[in-house]
């Protein structure tokens, strides 16, 4: 199954521990069996949660977005693309034909981006801070960049701007990769979002999602706030806000 997304001889170098030493620095994480055992999980939550997106609206996975893992390599701590792995999935059994990412980590989904950079029904979204990582970027269908010191108000009308884009292409499910190093308390992220800011952000994008009956897919993404309360308490704002749009009024009432 890794290998709708991936190259079959990275897939077996890395489960093997044969990988070469260069493409372990890019990975940034050192080789261990502890890893691979991570690294499936992670594959594995995404995988479920793109089931519970078509049986309750949306699903969520606390461990997945590894948006910077290419077809042939890894990167910036991602090992294999589960979302990319989740849409080729999908796609190969013949259960959505149409699919889309949107991205609203800081830093350019660059390796979903380049797996899917000539696939015309798959729609890759990425907003993010033109001056931060990765420096070398790839083509994403829609590539929105943003100046550093960015904060709520006019990320917010960006957001806006953005999702008539997703719906109006009429994916039958799509992957949310949050991230929440938007933050002002950030050490990597460059921008001035606050947290009421990122609830805003998680609501608008569910609710276009849910008004459109689009499925949706939410997984982790980036996060570097110290201490790491403040990426703790941002990440769980995320699934609770997409999750309090999905629900209806009565299943909240009884909750």
């Amino acid at each position: 199954m890794i290998e709708l997304a991936h190259d079959s001889g990275y897939v077996r170098d890395f489960l093997a521990g044969t990988l070469p030493a260069a493409v372990i620095r890019r990975i940034g994480f050192p080789w261990s069996e502890g890893l691979v055992r991570r690294t499936l999980a992670s594959v594995g939550g995404t995988l479920q949660a793109t089931q519970d997106a078509f049986t309750r609206g949306w699903g969520g996975n606390l461990a997945g977005g590894t948006h910077h893992a290419f077809r042939g390599e890894g990167s910036g701590f991602c090992v294999f693309n589960d979302i990319a792995i989740a849409i080729e999935w999908l796609r190969s059994k013949g259960r959505v034909r149409r699919a889309a990412i949107l991205d609203l980590d800081v830093h350019q989904g660059d390796g979903t981006a380049q797996i899917f950079q000539n696939e015309p029904n798959v729609l890759t979204i990425s907003v993010h801070c033109k001056s931060n990582f990765p420096f070398r970027k790839q083509r994403s269908t829609l590539d929105v960049e943003l100046a550093e010191g960015v904060g709520d108000e006019e990320y917010l009308r960006v957001l806006d701007q953005t999702l008539p884009v997703l719906t109006a292409f009429e994916p039958e499910i799509t992957f949310y990769q949050s991230g929440v190093d938007g933050l002002a308390s950030d050490t990597l992220g460059k921008l001035a979002l606050t947290y009421e800011g990122l609830k805003e952000r998680d609501r608008r994008v569910a609710a276009a999602l849910k008004s459109h009956g689009i499925p949706m897919v939410a997984t982790l993404g980036g996060g570097y706030s110290t201490p790491i309360d403040h990426t703790v308490r941002a990440h769980a704002n995320t699934f609770l806000s997409v999750d309090e749009i999905f629900r209806t009024a009565e299943e909240i009432k009884t909750a």
